[in-house]
Protein backbone atom coordinates (compact mmCIF):
# COMPACT_ATOMS: atom_id res chain seq x y z
CA UNK A 1 0.00 0.00 0.00
CA UNK A 2 1.56 3.32 -1.02
CA UNK A 3 1.67 6.35 1.26
CA UNK A 4 -0.18 9.35 -0.13
CA UNK A 5 2.26 12.03 -1.27
CA UNK A 6 0.84 14.99 0.61
CA UNK A 7 0.77 13.39 4.10
CA UNK A 8 4.27 11.99 3.52
CA UNK A 9 5.60 15.46 2.67
CA UNK A 10 3.92 16.88 5.75
CA UNK A 11 5.53 14.19 7.91
CA UNK A 12 8.98 14.99 6.52
CA UNK A 13 8.49 18.70 7.24
CA UNK A 14 7.42 17.87 10.79
CA UNK A 15 10.51 15.74 11.39
CA UNK A 16 12.74 18.47 9.95
CA UNK A 17 11.18 21.01 12.30
CA UNK A 18 11.99 18.84 15.30
CA UNK A 19 15.70 18.84 14.45
CA UNK A 20 16.20 22.47 13.47
CA UNK A 21 19.53 24.16 14.24
CA UNK A 22 17.91 25.87 17.24
CA UNK A 23 17.08 22.51 18.77
CA UNK A 24 20.57 21.19 18.11
CA UNK A 25 22.18 24.33 19.56
CA UNK A 26 20.34 23.79 22.84
CA UNK A 27 22.25 20.54 23.42
CA UNK A 28 25.12 21.10 25.84
CA UNK A 29 28.43 19.23 25.80
CA UNK A 30 28.52 16.18 28.03
CA UNK A 31 29.05 17.10 31.66
CA UNK A 32 27.35 20.52 31.49
CA UNK A 33 23.91 21.69 32.61
CA UNK A 34 21.92 24.89 32.65
CA UNK A 35 22.03 26.46 36.10
CA UNK A 36 18.27 27.04 36.07
CA UNK A 37 17.62 23.35 35.40
CA UNK A 38 19.76 22.33 38.38
CA UNK A 39 18.57 25.14 40.66
CA UNK A 40 15.07 26.16 39.50
CA UNK A 41 14.68 29.03 41.98
CA UNK A 42 18.07 30.67 41.37
CA UNK A 43 18.04 34.24 40.04
CA UNK A 44 20.12 34.86 36.91
CA UNK A 45 21.32 38.27 35.72
CA UNK A 46 23.49 37.53 32.72
CA UNK A 47 25.61 40.68 32.68
CA UNK A 48 27.68 39.73 29.64
CA UNK A 49 24.60 39.25 27.50
CA UNK A 50 23.74 42.89 28.16
CA UNK A 51 25.38 46.32 28.07
CA UNK A 52 25.55 46.38 31.88
CA UNK A 53 29.18 45.30 32.19
CA UNK A 54 32.66 46.82 32.28
CA UNK A 55 32.93 46.93 28.48
CA UNK A 56 29.50 48.48 28.00
CA UNK A 57 28.15 46.16 25.31
CA UNK A 58 27.21 42.47 24.89
CA UNK A 59 30.18 40.11 24.95
CA UNK A 60 31.10 37.65 22.20
CA UNK A 61 29.70 34.18 22.79
CA UNK A 62 26.73 35.19 24.95
CA UNK A 63 23.89 34.41 22.55
CA UNK A 64 21.23 34.07 25.25
CA UNK A 65 20.97 35.30 28.87
CA UNK A 66 21.60 31.90 30.41
CA UNK A 67 24.08 30.40 32.86
CA UNK A 68 25.83 27.10 32.24
CA UNK A 69 27.90 25.04 34.70
CA UNK A 70 29.46 21.61 34.98
CA UNK A 71 27.15 19.16 36.68
CA UNK A 72 29.43 18.99 39.73
CA UNK A 73 29.53 22.77 40.16
CA UNK A 74 25.76 23.02 39.72
CA UNK A 75 25.16 20.34 42.36
CA UNK A 76 27.45 22.10 44.83
CA UNK A 77 25.75 25.41 44.13
CA UNK A 78 22.34 23.83 44.66
CA UNK A 79 23.51 22.82 48.14
CA UNK A 80 24.49 26.43 48.84
CA UNK A 81 21.07 27.60 47.68
CA UNK A 82 19.35 25.03 49.89
CA UNK A 83 21.23 26.25 52.95
CA UNK A 84 20.53 29.90 52.16
CA UNK A 85 16.82 29.17 51.86
CA UNK A 86 16.72 28.29 55.56
CA UNK A 87 17.50 31.98 56.19
CA UNK A 88 15.01 33.20 53.57
CA UNK A 89 17.94 34.13 51.35
CA UNK A 90 19.06 32.96 47.92
CA UNK A 91 21.63 33.23 45.16
CA UNK A 92 21.89 35.51 42.16
CA UNK A 93 24.32 34.44 39.42
CA UNK A 94 26.00 37.04 37.22
CA UNK A 95 28.16 34.68 35.20
CA UNK A 96 29.19 31.02 35.15
CA UNK A 97 30.68 29.18 32.16
CA UNK A 98 32.39 31.71 29.89
CA UNK A 99 33.44 30.75 26.35
CA UNK A 100 37.05 31.43 25.37
CA UNK A 101 35.79 33.79 22.66
CA UNK A 102 34.37 36.00 25.43
CA UNK A 103 37.73 36.02 27.22
CA UNK A 104 39.36 36.98 23.92
CA UNK A 105 36.88 39.86 23.69
CA UNK A 106 37.97 41.04 27.14
CA UNK A 107 41.61 40.91 26.07
CA UNK A 108 41.01 42.93 22.89
CA UNK A 109 39.11 45.53 24.90
CA UNK A 110 41.84 45.74 27.55
CA UNK A 111 44.47 46.30 24.87
CA UNK A 112 42.48 49.21 23.41
CA UNK A 113 43.54 51.84 25.95
CA UNK A 114 41.42 54.51 24.28
CA UNK A 115 38.12 52.86 25.19
CA UNK A 116 37.40 53.97 28.76
CA UNK A 117 33.64 54.42 28.42
CA UNK A 118 32.85 52.45 31.61
CA UNK A 119 35.87 53.50 33.69
CA UNK A 120 33.99 55.69 36.16
CA UNK A 121 31.59 52.89 37.00
CA UNK A 122 33.81 49.79 36.96
CA UNK A 123 37.47 50.71 37.44
CA UNK A 124 37.82 54.31 38.70
CA UNK A 125 40.77 53.47 40.95
CA UNK A 126 42.88 51.61 38.37
CA UNK A 127 44.45 52.68 35.09
CA UNK A 128 43.18 50.53 32.24
CA UNK A 129 46.75 49.63 31.26
CA UNK A 130 47.19 47.98 34.68
CA UNK A 131 44.17 45.65 34.53
CA UNK A 132 46.33 42.75 33.29
CA UNK A 133 49.10 43.36 35.80
CA UNK A 134 46.71 43.56 38.73
CA UNK A 135 44.92 40.33 37.84
CA UNK A 136 41.53 41.64 36.74
CA UNK A 137 41.89 40.62 33.08
CA UNK A 138 43.72 37.52 31.80
CA UNK A 139 44.08 35.60 28.55
CA UNK A 140 42.69 32.47 30.22
CA UNK A 141 39.84 32.24 32.71
CA UNK A 142 38.72 29.50 35.06
CA UNK A 143 35.21 30.34 33.89
CA UNK A 144 36.00 28.69 30.56
CA UNK A 145 36.50 25.37 32.38
CA UNK A 146 32.86 25.50 33.47
CA UNK A 147 33.19 25.28 37.26
CA UNK A 148 33.73 28.93 38.19
CA UNK A 149 30.84 31.20 39.06
CA UNK A 150 30.27 34.90 39.85
CA UNK A 151 27.40 35.45 42.24
CA UNK A 152 25.93 37.21 45.25
CA UNK A 153 23.25 36.73 47.91
CA UNK A 154 19.74 38.16 47.66
CA UNK A 155 17.12 38.71 50.33
CA UNK A 156 13.50 39.89 50.32
CA UNK A 157 12.13 40.90 46.92
CA UNK A 158 15.32 39.56 45.33
CA UNK A 159 17.30 42.57 46.58
CA UNK A 160 21.05 42.00 46.73
CA UNK A 161 22.73 42.12 50.12
CA UNK A 162 25.05 45.11 50.49
CA UNK A 163 28.58 43.99 49.61
CA UNK A 164 29.80 47.61 49.36
CA UNK A 165 31.11 47.17 45.82
CA UNK A 166 29.28 45.83 42.81
CA UNK A 167 30.02 42.92 40.53
CA UNK A 168 33.13 43.45 38.36
CA UNK A 169 34.15 46.57 40.26
CA UNK A 170 37.92 46.41 39.73
CA UNK A 171 39.37 47.86 42.92
CA UNK A 172 40.89 46.81 46.25
CA UNK A 173 37.46 47.67 47.65
CA UNK A 174 36.25 44.43 46.05
CA UNK A 175 38.83 42.23 47.77
CA UNK A 176 36.91 39.86 50.08
CA UNK A 177 38.95 40.81 53.16
CA UNK A 178 39.11 44.56 52.54
CA UNK A 179 39.13 46.15 56.02
CA UNK A 180 37.82 49.57 54.96
CA UNK A 181 34.21 48.57 54.26
CA UNK A 182 31.40 48.62 56.83
CA UNK A 183 30.97 45.84 59.36
CA UNK A 184 27.61 44.84 57.84
CA UNK A 185 29.12 44.51 54.37
CA UNK A 186 32.01 42.48 55.75
CA UNK A 187 29.48 40.20 57.44
CA UNK A 188 27.60 39.72 54.15
CA UNK A 189 30.81 38.88 52.31
CA UNK A 190 31.79 36.49 55.08
CA UNK A 191 28.44 34.72 54.85
CA UNK A 192 28.91 34.18 51.12
CA UNK A 193 32.52 33.05 51.57
CA UNK A 194 31.66 30.66 54.40
CA UNK A 195 28.83 28.93 52.55
CA UNK A 196 30.71 28.64 49.28
CA UNK A 197 33.77 27.19 50.99
CA UNK A 198 31.59 24.77 52.96
CA UNK A 199 30.23 23.37 49.73
CA UNK A 200 33.53 22.93 47.94
CA UNK A 201 34.33 26.27 46.32
CA UNK A 202 37.53 28.33 46.58
CA UNK A 203 37.29 32.14 46.60
CA UNK A 204 39.43 34.57 44.60
CA UNK A 205 41.43 37.08 46.65
CA UNK A 206 40.56 40.09 44.46
CA UNK A 207 36.85 39.57 43.83
CA UNK A 208 34.30 38.84 46.56
CA UNK A 209 31.85 37.41 43.96
CA UNK A 210 34.23 34.91 42.29
CA UNK A 211 34.43 31.21 43.27
CA UNK A 212 35.83 28.06 41.65
CA UNK A 213 34.92 24.47 42.46
CA UNK A 214 37.90 22.80 44.15
CA UNK A 215 37.39 19.43 42.47
CA UNK A 216 36.49 20.69 39.02
CA UNK A 217 36.00 17.98 36.38
CA UNK A 218 37.85 19.78 33.55
CA UNK A 219 40.87 21.39 35.25
CA UNK A 220 42.89 21.77 32.04
CA UNK A 221 40.22 22.27 29.37
CA UNK A 222 39.11 25.72 28.17
CA UNK A 223 35.82 25.39 26.30
CA UNK A 224 34.57 27.71 23.57
CA UNK A 225 30.96 26.68 22.87
CA UNK A 226 28.54 29.62 23.02
CA UNK A 227 26.13 30.39 25.84
CA UNK A 228 22.75 29.79 24.23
Amino acid sequence: MSIPKAPYTTLCLLLFTLVTPAAVAATLPQGFVYARDAIPDVIIESRYHSENNFIGRPIDGYVKPRCILTKQAAQALRNVQTELKTFNLGLKIYDAYRPQRAVDHFVRWAQNLGDTTMKARYYPDIAKKDLFKKGYIAKRSGHSRGSTVDLTIIGDNDIELDMRSGFDFFSPRSWPDNPTISSSSRANRMLLQTLMKRHGFTPYSREWWHFSLQKEPFPKTYFNFPVE
